[in-house]
């Protein structure tokens, strides 16, 4: 946040003209001249790339953490206060302040989600562990049925994405996430008696309904206990859990297939069955796992909660002065069609939603069938499944340190484009190595383009930031991970039967999508860019005492406001 009478700002986040107090002349006309108004904390500016590797000295522990904010200033502060039922208000006091030492992070909740994300992909990934098992040839199902398979999971899981969100809003999500994980577990663990395809499709499309709004859900939930600059690396924690689960997954699985033939049952049911107990447990535990916000962590099977009263105002007027629009909406405040319209109609966000839609794809296919194509290449069962695990190593350190970086250097779109370049040279290898080479090598270049720093944690916080209302972040996170759905649709029909083992053309098409990402980057930047740019003219245009009248009169919300810049 940009300090008080400062004309320079981070992307992101709002620009707060501090006026002094009124003064009037001699024809009693009112001035605001304005000051400077001393901040409560020196604030270090972003890194640059080209310094990322110095070291910067640690704040002393004793001194003041607070962020200065608008909330310094009565005159605008009446502006942005939270409303009478925000949930957390009796906390709520400007004067609050407190030192780094005091101002602890809360890990529960990215612990909790990174569990619950670990049970989601548990059940998702479970089906790549089963096609190891000769699972299509036990239900006489072909690459094609597997495609539709997956391709009905993923409509499904879109489909949900925004009425779940809705459910969420209306319920609270420390309600409505165990339910689902409860329920879907249950559908997951019903797989153990498949009988065909017609069994088989059901049970995707049940899974993905009940699945669908989970990740949006989660990611709104932990937008109650974090600042804005805090939530990417733990939402980059959140997904570690889902690259994880691919490490985890196949040594449950090495063991698990070996049930094959006990009590006459092949060993892929008794690998759904059993990790959905798993499964099951973890949601059960959630009910006593969530809390509904930072104030309200007290229950008759916790009756101590998690914080003192005085770690709690330290939590809530952090995420306040952070980002005051997180008390434009009580937690369990639902969303009416009109607003939903309204948050939909944010054409400043549709360029996330379309990165969204197709950033992923060049790794998609290759990670889809990463196990049926050790097998088709040669490797057994069991070597197929332990050979997946070191691409999904890669891959969660590296969209760690990427997420990392992205905060210190305050840049996405970059980033964006250089996983695009790690992408590019591994598919048009793809596409042309000879039909000659050792699977080894294969298998080598697979592993180094599944090993990407994944963008997806930096860019759900991307979305979140320049959302800068609850509504929108509500609607904006489902909207994001509805377009994530449709790029798993896509990329789910681009390798075909006809085109096995090598799926020369399709690996042709992920060289296009991959080309056409990099302009999609370079536009995203173009544009958020230009929207920064076009609105610094008219707020440098005004005077100290227009902007004042604006911040106190107009009607623009979220994103929309003049003294709102974009991140990109």
């Amino acid at each position: 946040m940009a300090q008080p009478g400062n004309d320079a700002t981070t992307p992101g986040e709002k620009i707060f003209v501090v006026p002094s107090v009124r003064t009037t002349d001699s024809d009693n006309t009112e001035k605001r001249p304005a000051v400077k108004v001393a901040p409560l904390r020196v604030d270090v500016p972003p890194r640059t790339i080209s310094s990322f590797w110095r070291r910067r000295p640690k704040p002393d522990p004793n001194a003041i953490a607070t962020q200065p904010s608008v909330f310094d200033d009565p005159e605008q502060a009446k502006f942005f206060q939270p409303l009478p039922t925000y949930e957390n208000l009796h906390r709520f006091d400007p004067n609050e302040r407190w030192t780094w030492a005091e101002e602890k992070i809360e890990w529960r909740v990215a612990a909790w989600a990174a569990i619950a994300f670990f049970a989601l992909d548990l059940d998702r990934s479970n089906m790549s562990q089963a096609s190891t098992d000769n699972f299509l040839e036990d239900l006489g199902l072909n690459t094609n049925d597997y495609n539709l398979g997956n391709t009905v999971f993923k409509l499904s899981f879109l489909l949900a994405e925004l009425p779940s969100q809705l459910i969420s809003k209306k319920i609270g999500p420390y309600r409505w996430i165990p339910a689902q994980m409860i329920l879907w577990s249950i559908v997951a663990a019903s797989q153990f008696w498949l009988k065909g395809r017609s069994s088989f499709l059901v049970t995707r499309a049940l899974i993905g309904l009940l699945q669908g709004g989970f990740i949006p859900d989660v990611i709104l939930y932990m937008s109650y206990f974090y600042k804005g600059t805090k939530l990417p690396f733990r939402l980059a924690i959140f997904w570690m859990a889902n690259r994880l689960t691919d490490v985890i997954a196949p040594l449950l699985a090495y063991g698990l297939l070996r049930l094959r033939g006990y009590h006459g049952y092949e060993g892929w049911r008794w690998l759904f069955l059993l990790e959905c107990i798993l499964t099951l447990a973890i949601g059960t535990w959630s009910i006593f796992m969530m809390a509904p916000s930072p104030t309200q962590t007290k229950s008759w099977w916790r009756s101590k909660g998690w914080f003192t009263e005085r770690e709690e105002k330290i939590m809530v007027n952090r995420i306040l002065r952070d980002d005051p629009s997180k008390g434009d909406m009580h937690n369990r405040q639902a969303i009416t069609f009109k607003l939903l319209w309204k948050s939909l109609c944010d054409f400043d966000l549709w360029p996330i939603y379309a990165l969204g839609l197709t950033f992923g794809i060049p790794a998609g296919p290759p990670d889809q069938y990463l196990t049926l194509t050790l097998r088709q290449l040669g490797f057994d069962t069991f070597n197929s499944n332990l050979l997946s695990i070191p691409a999904q190593v890669g891959t969660t350190v590296n969209m760690l340190i990427m997420t990392y970086i992205s905060e210190k250097i305050n840049q996405r779109s970059y980033l964006g484009i250089f996983v695009q370049l790690w992408f590019l040279p591994c598919v048009i290898a793809m596409s042309v190595i000879p039909d000659s080479s050792s699977k080894w090598a294969r298998f080598v270049l697979v592993t180094v383009l599944l090993s990407y720093p994944t963008p997806h944690p930096m860019q759900v916080g991307w979305c979140s930031r320049n959302s800068n209302t609850v509504l929108t972040r509500t609607v904006g996170a489902a909207l994001y991970n509805m377009a994530l759905q449709l790029q798993a649709i896509i990329y789910s029909n681009i390798y075909l039967e006809d085109d096995k083992p090598l799926y020369r053309r399709g690996n042709r098409v992920l060289v296009c999508i991959c080309i056409l990402n990099i302009f999609m980057y370079i536009f995203s930047k173009v544009y958020y860019t230009w929207r920064n740019k076009k609105r610094d003219e008219k707020w440098d245009a005004m005077t100290v005492e227009q902007k004042v009248d604006y911040i106190e009169t107009t009607t623009d919300e979220g994103s929309k406001r003049l003294d709102f810049r974009f991140a990109h």
